[in-house]
């Protein structure tokens, strides 16, 4: 199947970027037989869309948290696909039934932040159930009963796969239902469903997939599904080499849910890919977005040679998120990896400062007489 040409014709050219927000997806609702079961914190309407025949229930949703937007985008990709005449559609809704939640935390969305209106982070608020939307969520799985769910979420730029310099651009995760982190059946059925999306993934991310810590906290939603016996399968939508738009990552996470549904259904998921999982690479925090390496300073009346980072924040100004680059760490950043890096050869570092490269300070500084950065790229 050539994954790049279906998404291509399937892509919801409407969404885009990092700031999606329930303005964007409604006109894109408004043309689904959706459900409004319940209201946000702030009255937003939280929308779901069941859709299918068959007899595999699939339970997705996406951006609980309100800043990642990435697999809301590639969801509805996928929606174009199963509301299409494409034979692939109309096998899918035959063989799954599929009930979909696109945006869990619409005020979040709204205000670009990780936590709910009330400033409760929805992902830890599994056992107390303490707000509308993860209520809402709860009664979503409880009345569905699905065979598998769907966590979507987006990580930061500061993942690898492993520590030798390979970015997470997708990371997935069997979630615990227990502190041993024990295996049973319900946590091998999701392994072995990563385990097939990552072999598709590979074609185009080579060693580009990590997998999550699998530790376990109940209040996590992932866990507490797995620990109600359902599969549940977190995917992290992460970086790729200038795509902080998060647009080829989409493309990927559309390719992961394509095939791996695919491998559900034509029965090709192999049992017991346990150890074939485990191979897939931790994620460890290796990246800063840049690192300035061999940069002359004036220490303590002293010149000296050292390195910095820099790292971007994304920051919801005007109704548009802008990703703004502060220095975070002065030192030898050993093992530690840029998607940018610069080397200085000894060059000095100057700033309208002090002429030393501060933590929290923005990325605004020059290098030697004649090269300048602003916001953390050389002019």
């Amino acid at each position: 199947m050539d994954y790049f040409e279906l998404h291509k014709q399937y892509k919801a050219n409407s969404l885009f970027g990092r700031y999606i927000t329930l303005k964007d997806i409604e006109p894109l609702l408004e043309k689904l037989a959706t459900e409004i079961i319940g209201t946000s914190v702030q009255g937003k309407p939280i929308y779901k869309y069941t859709v299918g025949s068959g007899k595999i229930r699939i339970f997705m949703w996406s951006q609980m948290h309100g800043n990642e937007s990435t697999t809301t985008k590639a969801l509805f990709d996928f929606l174009n696909v199963l509301n299409s005449d494409d034979e692939l559609g109309a096998k899918l809704l035959s063989h799954f039934t599929f009930c979909i939640l696109p945006m869990v935390n619409p005020d979040g969305a709204e205000l670009y932040t990780r936590e709910n209106a009330n400033k409760v982070d929805l992902n830890r608020d599994s056992v107390n159930l303490s707000q509308p939307e993860s209520q809402l969520l709860r009664k979503t799985f409880e009345d569905f009963k699905p065979d598998f769910c769907y966590n979507l979420h987006d990580q930061r730029t500061i993942f690898g796969a492993g520590s030798t310099g390979n970015v997470a651009t997708v990371s997935f995760l069997a979630p615990s239902f227990n502190e041993n982190r024990d295996l049973n059946e319900v946590r091998i059925k999701a392994m072995n469903v990563i385990v097939a999306m990552n072999n598709e993934l590979q074609k185009y991310i080579p060693n580009q997939v990590g997998r999550f810590d699998d530790g376990f906290n109940l209040n996590c939603i992932g866990d507490m599904f797995t620990f109600l016996n359902v599969p549940t399968i977190l995917f992290e939508a992460g970086h790729y080499q200038d795509d902080y738009y998060r647009e080829f990552t989409r493309k990927m996470i559309f390719i992961a849910l394509v095939s791996g549904l695919t491998d559900i259904y034509e029965n090709d998921i192999v049992d017991n890919e346990i150890d074939v999982y485990l191979q897939i690479p931790q994620n460890n925090v290796v990246f800063y977005d840049f690192i300035y390496k061999n940069v002359k300073i004036n220490y303590d009346n002293k010149e000296i040679i050292t390195n910095f980072a820099a790292q971007y924040k994304e920051e919801l100004i005007d109704s548009n998120v802008q990703l703004n680059a502060y220095i975070v760490e002065v030192g030898e950043l050993k093992g530690k990896f840029g998607h940018f890096q610069y080397n200085a050869h000894k060059m000095k570092y100057f700033d309208e400062f002090d002429n030393i490269p501060k933590i929290n300070q923005k990325a605004n500084f020059c290098l030697g007489k004649d090269i300048k950065f602003v916001n953390g790229l050389k002019k």
